[in-house]
């Protein structure tokens, strides 16, 4: 079920930036369509920025998560 939400998100038009949240803390921001491929069992992304990547088992993603076009996680307001 996660390779198909990232498949959707990825495939997208327009495509809107989204974030995946790993069990470990990790993120990984998807800035680029092209630089993610879900398989079957494992998500790879890559990073050109780094030059390099990573494959991740989808037992590892806790979430994915939608970013704004400013790059910033959606926060909700704080109550006081």
């Amino acid at each position: 079920m996660l390779a198909k939400e990232i498949r959707e998100l990825k495939d997208r038009e327009p495509f809107r930036p989204f974030r995946l949240r790993l069990s470990s803390g990790d993120k990984y921001e998807i800035r680029d369509p092209s630089l993610v491929v879900p398989m079957k069992s494992e998500v790879f992304v890559a990073s050109p920025k780094l030059d390099s990547w990573t494959v991740i088992p989808y037992l590892h993603v806790a979430a994915v998560e939608a970013l704004p076009a400013n790059g910033h996680a959606v926060r909700t307001a704080r109550r006081k």
